[in-house]
């Protein structure tokens, strides 16, 4: 698989039972295996992660992904040494009963017990993207409600099923190499495809495209948004220590 290919932000959502334990009562998993990863995931540059009834699944990922799947954190906004995004993992963890958010708070200790995370934020001013709606309006259609969060990637571009816009431009920002910024506005999730294939050029395949010419190509004509970018001082997180995984 090449690494390079659109990034993904797995952001499943949790059906599990409520706990009865209160979250600061248990903030650890029951058990939880860390291995190196054994295989990528096609077409899928930050892995797959998939949580439901107290189990988290992740296969193929990296610390990055798991600061940014714990913390809420986009990609871009994550620094540290080279191994935070090039040593990949596979990640089982279990506590039954547990929500969504309660894995998400376990997986910070997993972190800072297995890993030795450390880190500190800081305010750095960066080149900033904001997803807005196009004068034409948008193209995307209503999800039915209570539907489940859903990507996927493959060869040509991605299918999305009831993603919200701030879901859309957290998933978007690492590929852009950027931090995207909901503006649009608009309430509710939505369903759609996006296909890069036309707004690249097929007879220039000794050049490397650049992901925010295409993406904001593509947003706008497939979706009906726009990317406009600007300076801003933003919050970033950096990682002051990070290690190899504690045994299991």
């Amino acid at each position: 698989m090449n690494r390079i290919s659109s990034g993904a932000f797995a952001l499943s959502l949790c059906f599990g039972f409520i706990s009865a334990i209160p979250l600061a009562a248990q903030n650890s998993f029951d058990v939880a295996t860390i291995r190196p990863s054994s295989g990528e995931v096609k077409f899928e540059r930050n892995g797959e992660t998939e949580a439901a009834y107290g189990t988290l699944r992740m296969h193929d990922v990296t610390v990055a992904t798991c600061i940014h799947w714990a913390y809420g954190l986009q990609l871009p906004l994550i620094y540290g040494p080279p191994s935070l995004k090039d040593v990949h993992y596979d990640i089982v963890a279990k506590t039954e009963g547990a929500t969504d958010q309660q894995l998400r708070w376990m997986m910070r200790s997993l972190l800072s017990q297995r890993f030795g995370l450390q880190f500190h934020t800081e305010k750095r001013e960066l080149r900033v993207y904001t997803l807005v709606v196009s004068k034409a309006g948008i193209k995307m259609h209503p999800a039915a409600p209570g539907g489940k969060a859903s990507h996927q990637n493959n060869a040509s571009g991605m299918v999305a099923r009831s993603l919200t816009m701030q879901e859309l431009a957290d998933y978007l920002s690492d590929p852009l190499g950027a931090t995207l910024v909901d503006g649009t506005g608009i309430k509710g999730a939505y369903d759609f495809v996006i296909d890069f294939t036309p707004y690249v050029d097929q007879e220039r395949g000794d050049v490397r495209p650049d992901p925010a010419a295409v993406l904001g190509a593509a947003l706008k004509g497939e979706l009906g948004l726009e990317l406009v970018q600007s300076k801003q001082e933003v919050d970033v997180t950096v990682v002051d220590h990070v290690e190899p995984p504690t045994s299991n």
